[in-house]
This record gives structure tokens, sequence and C-alpha cells, in this order.
């Protein structure tokens, strides 16, 4: 008679790592189930309703053989619960299940629902869920290296949020470095991150970042990353994406009914790309001038009131259709030497919407007997704390990170000069930088200016980026020869832009047919 009797299988997700966060509906299969099947960490968080209960716990890499061994019970006539982290039905043991089973299958199933590693993380960091959003394993034991990265990049376009799931591995170490690449190819290099580990257990930690800063991060398996989209914020110690996008609706609306039709875009940030902007203005050429943040608008329009501005990181799809939409004429790409990224974005589009690209790279006056080059900000960071103990950093907020997680001696203190904006002092803020060693103001700066200042701080060492005449960098290296203090600079990175102009007459004259 007992052979007759029909099982059931139970397929039970228990959550990120606490009892607290079991759903009922586990508790009661679990209570009605003659055998338990899981990991034996699982057998932890659920002791006291499995007590009396034969139990079977095959190792962490044999998920096939527990799912095996649960439907066999369970065609026994067993009431049997695998037992899985998180959700049971995402990224674990319920679709393994179900594909080992047969279709004609005589006991029943049930899948309890929990709560995933992507719900868990999320509610640590605060809402960043909130609206669209994906999920993506960086493992690739059970699929393509080749289709995670394209489903990546799917992702990133449509700069949706997104958590990542084994993340890396004692042999999977690159891997999470080239998603984050390509998110950053396509995301703004401000978008707000979270990194969860352990969430919800007893060594659980959290930490926020910037996407430009994650890919100087550590990761393990025990880790979920949280990339925000565009509206992502941060407040205090929370991120959260707004629902409804509104905002963006209105900023659009008001871009693009205030703007020039057929207009050179002038992407700047810099004082030689306001000024190649104003001198096209001057010359009858229709322009649009587009910058990062809200306060290089009011910088802006403070000197030059009659030019159109457009502001904020709105991303390569938006940016794209803004061009479209007003018929741009052509791209000047006038960023930072050091914005790499957004020159890279901006040959994109000039490629996908055949609108013409021009870059205005101002010319380096690098003197290599008087300084120490490097070829990137770890390197500078290594080389700075050869130097000095007391150094001052005029290489920008977003590379504070890189600098102070680099190994140092305990005598070192850092000394920032930032934009006087509240993203950037609240940046340099959550680096760890008093506000007795930031300087927040407006640059470049003369000789005596540095001088001064440097002296003041007692600077024993001063890092700072190849930015050209107009970025004061010759007046960073007299004051540093004067001081007797050793100046170390970052390279220029290396960009294969399509076509160069080095002066601004050479960009002027280059439109003179318009």
């Amino acid at each position: 008679m007992d052979m007759m009797k029909k099982g059931k299988l139970y397929l039970v997700s228990v959550g990120p790592g606490t009892a607290d966060l079991i759903p009922p509906m586990a508790k009661k299969a679990l209570q009605e189930s003659e055998e338990i099947i899981g990991y034996a960490l699982y057998f932890n968080w659920i002791q006291d309703w499995i007590e009396g209960k034969k139990t079977h716990s095959p190792p962490l890499t044999q998920e096939r053989e527990r799912a095996q061994l649960a439907i066999d019970l369970a065609r026994s006539g067993k009431i049997v619960s695998l037992v899985s982290s998180g959700d049971i039905g995402v990224y674990a043991m319920a679709t393994l299940a179900f594909d080992l089973m047969s279709e004609e299958e005589e006991f029943s199933v049930q899948v309890i629902p929990g709560i995933s590693a992507a719900n868990a993380c999320a509610s640590i960091l605060g809402a960043p869920l909130s609206h669209d959003f994906a999920t993506l394993s960086l493992s690739d034991l059970l699929c393509p290296w080749e289709w995670i990265e394209r489903r990546a990049q799917h992702i990133a376009q449509a700069d949706l949020a997104v958590v990542f799931y084994n993340v890396q591995s004692k042999t999977r170490q690159t891997g999470v470095y080239q998603i984050i690449k390509i998110m950053q190819e396509h995301k703004s290099p401000q978008t707000q991150c979270g990194i969860v580990r352990n969430a919800y257990r007893e060594d659980q930690s959290v930490r926020f970042c910037t996407l430009e800063e994650l890919s100087h991060q550590k990761f393990d398996m025990l880790t979920s990353i949280v990339i925000g989209n565009r509206f992502s914020k941060r407040k205090g110690n929370f991120l959260y994406t707004p629902r409804g996008y509104q905002q963006w609706e209105q900023a659009t609306s008001l871009q693009g009914s205030n703007l020039p039709q057929k207009a050179v875009w002038v992407f700047s940030g810099t004082k030689d790309g306001n000024l190649i902007a104003d001198t096209l203005y001057q010359k009858g050429v229709p322009v649009v001038i587009s910058v990062a943040t809200d306060y290089g608008k009011q910088h802006l329009q403070q000197q030059y009131p009659h030019l159109s501005v457009v502001s904020g990181k709105i991303g390569k799809e938006k940016r794209g259709q803004l061009l479209q939409q007003l018929s741009a004429k052509a791209i000047v790409d006038a960023t930072h030497p050091f914005s790499r990224k957004m020159s890279q974005q901006l040959m994109g589009l000039s490629k996908e919407t055949s609108i013409p690209y021009v870059r205005y790279e101002r010319e380096s006056i690098i003197q290599q007997d008087s300084i120490i080059l490097c070829k990137n900000m770890e390197e500078a960071a290594k080389k700075a704390l050869q130097q000095g103990s007391r150094i001052f950093l005029s290489t920008g907020v977003n590379d504070l990170s890189t600098f102070l997680n680099t190994e140092q001696k305990n005598e070192t203190t850092w000394f920032v000069r930032i934009t006087p904006n509240p993203d950037s002092l609240n940046k340099a803020f959550d680096a760890g930088i008093p506000s007795s060693q930031i300087c927040a103001m407006q640059g470049p700066f003369s000789t005596e200016m540095n001088v001064r200042l440097w002296t003041d701080w007692k600077i024993d060492c001063v890092v700072s980026k190849d930015s050209g005449e107009v970025g004061g960098f010759r007046e960073k290296i007299a004051a540093a020869q004067q001081l007797g203090i050793p100046l170390v600079i970052v390279q220029r990175p290396a960009v294969d832009y399509t076509v160069v102009f080095n002066t601004i007459e050479e960009i002027v004259a280059n439109f003179d047919e318009l």
C-alpha cells in the first residue's frame, strides 16, 4: 500500500541567511516533509524546523545529485523538501529539478518563493530596483562567456539598473572587470552603485561608489553588485531609483524646444571648449554647448549668457536622439583630455548618426626632466607614496579612491583641490577626506597661489594630470620647482581620435563654410 502512495516535492526557498527572512510557507513545507535535501550550510538556518527528520547534504558542487535524489524520494512516495538559499527559482535548484523530472511524474510539486539575493541586497542599499531592472550572472560555468558579454551590452544600452550574481571566484578573477567596462561604455561614469557582501549574515559589509570607481573595487563569490540607472540617487547611506521619470521628460522637452536647429554641438567642460563655442557663435554659426553638470552650466552662463546650453549626464541614447531631432551639423569634442569615455561615446554617436566629428586636443607641455611621469592613476599613487607623506592631489575627485585604496604608510596625509560644487564635495567627504584638507575652488591657479597653498599645508609631493596650458599645468610645474618638491604627472589616456585639431583657429576655420 505504501508503494502506491503519491509523494510530494517541495522546492523551498530559505532566503539570504537568517530565519527571520524565511517565509511561513517554507516553514510549513519543512515541517510537513519527511526528508530534507540541501547544502549543509542551509540547514543552520532551518534547524528548529527539521529536528528529527532525515537530511541529505551532497557537497556544493553536486547540485544535479541533490535534485535527482529529491525526485527519486518523491517518486517513492515521500514528502520531500529540496532546499536552496535565496529564491529557489532564481539562479538556483528549481530549474534543475524541473529539468530532471519527466512529464509523467505522479508526485505533486510546489515551489515556495523566497527572498532572492537581488531583493536582499536592494533592501540593504535602500531601493535601487524600484523601476525596470535586470539580473546577470557572471559565471560562465553554465552559460558561454560571449552570451554574458552580449547580455551586459544590451542591459547597459537600455540603461537598466542591474544586479550581478556570481561576481568573482578564485578561477574567475577578470570577467567582472570586463563587464564593468561594458557598463562604463554606455552608462554615465557617475552612475551610483552598491556593493553588498554576505547580505543578512554575520559579516555583512556594504560599500557605495560610482560606476567610474567600481573597476577599482575588489569582490568575491559572496559579493553582489548593484548598478543603478541614470536616475539612481544617493541620499545619506541609501541608494534609490525613482519610480517616475517625469523630470526627465520635462528636461528633454525644455532642451529640445529652446535649442537651435542645424547647430554645431560643442561638448565642453573646459575653458578652451567654451571659447570655441563662443568664437563660432560670433562668426554666425549656430551653436549648442553641452556640459556635464549644472555647476558647469552656471559658470558658463556667467561668461557667455548668449550661448544655448545643455547640461547633465543624459546618456548616449538620449544624446543621440537630441542630435538627430535637432539636425546637428557637427560634433566638436572639446572635453577634458582625460575624458576618454566621453570622447569614445561621441565618436560612436558620429558613426551611428553620420554627423561629422572633430576633436580639439590641447597640446601637451610636459617637460620630462622636471617631473615624474606615470601612465595611469595606479602608478601615480605608488610613485607619490614613494616621494612624500603630505600629498596634494590635483587630479579631480573621481580618482580619489585609487589613491586612498593604495597600500600606504600610516603617516600619509592626503590633500585635494576640487571644483566647488556639492557633488564634488560629497565625493571627497565620502572618500574620507576631512574638510580641513580640501581646497574647493575653480581653477586654473597662478604659480603664486600654488606656492602659498602648498607651503601652508607643508606639501611634500604633488600629483596632477597632463592638463595642458589652459589647465594651469605650467604654473604647477613652476610652483613645484620653486618649492623643490616632486611633481608626479599622469599621462593622457591614448585615444584614437578620427579627426584632431590642436588650435582653436583650426577648429573655427573648419566651419567657415557652414
